[in-house]
């Protein structure tokens, strides 16, 4: 599934995933492959993404620019203060206050 990451000033990540797991107002949860529609609130947590084959994009805080990369079965983390996902037709959309240390 595609995937992007949005804060209200940068991209944090843009491509395909095979899962996203995601800290929801009313607990955490993951979303997978031809998931069900969905649009849900978010709280404080983590938020891990797991690559997918094919290229993605990512924001790097120590070089404080997009990098490029390919590699299957990554997994990537970061922090967030609150926000918002959607999923609709196996494109996930996440919108984040405050996130930090993708890794």
């Amino acid at each position: 599934m595609k995937i992007s990451v949005l804060t209200p000033d940068r991209t944090i990540f843009t491509g395909n995933v095979s899962k996203v797991a995601l800290p929801g107002t009313d607990g955490s949860f993951q979303i997978l492959d031809n998931h069900a529609p969905l649009v849900s609130s978010l709280s404080t947590g983590r938020v891990t993404l797991v690559t997918a084959a094919g290229e993605y994009r990512y924001y790097d805080e120590d070089a404080s620019g997009m990098k490029k990369d390919a590699t299957s079965n990554r997994s990537l983390s970061f922090s967030i203060d609150r926000g918002f996902v959607e999923v609709l037709n196996n494109e996930v959309n996440l919108l984040v206050q405050g996130a930090r240390n993708l890794h």
